[in-house]
């Protein structure tokens, strides 16, 4: 599908509003989200517009998958101190997705938190930050710990 000029995640793929980039390829983009659930919250997107799964080619959505998972392994490499990782997909608005554009967010989690993700997904506060986004890409590209 083309870019929906009137998609915030459309414009950010072609570059027009900014975001705080964690990894990019042909098909797919990772940026931290501007209001996170905790830090390092990324999002990862299809570069190509779909508003919900029943118009994402399955292929695109296994490579989108792929990234999240490459993310979520990075989030916790990295030096953020992350334990765990959810990765949530809303699909429709009964599933409370407000951007209509197909994203999976990789959510870093620590132990004793006590983050409830289904309360701050209703209230959440502004933050990105360049030097959160450079820890995420670095544990990307760490190898995994052995043990």
């Amino acid at each position: 599908m083309p870019a929906e000029p009137e998609c915030i995640f459309c414009r950010i793929v072609d570059g027009s509003a900014p975001s705080t980039q964690v990894y990019e390829d042909d098909d797919v983009l990772a940026f931290l989200d501007i209001r996170p659930l905790s830090r390092g919250h990324t999002l990862i997107i299809p570069k190509v517009h779909a508003s919900g799964l029943s118009e994402l080619d399955p292929a695109i959505g296994g490579k989108v998958f792929q990234v999240a998972q490459q993310v979520a392994l990075g989030q916790r490499r990295s030096d953020l101190g992350v334990d765990g990782v959810n990765l949530m997909l809303a699909d429709g608005r009964a599933a409370m997705q407000t951007v209509f554009h197909v994203h999976i967010h990789a959510v870093p989690r620590r132990n004793g938190d006590k983050l409830n993700v289904a309360s701050r997904l209703l209230l959440r506060r502004g933050g990105s930050s360049p030097e959160t986004a450079a820890l995420i890409r670095e544990g990307i590209g760490r190898p995994a710990a052995d043990g």
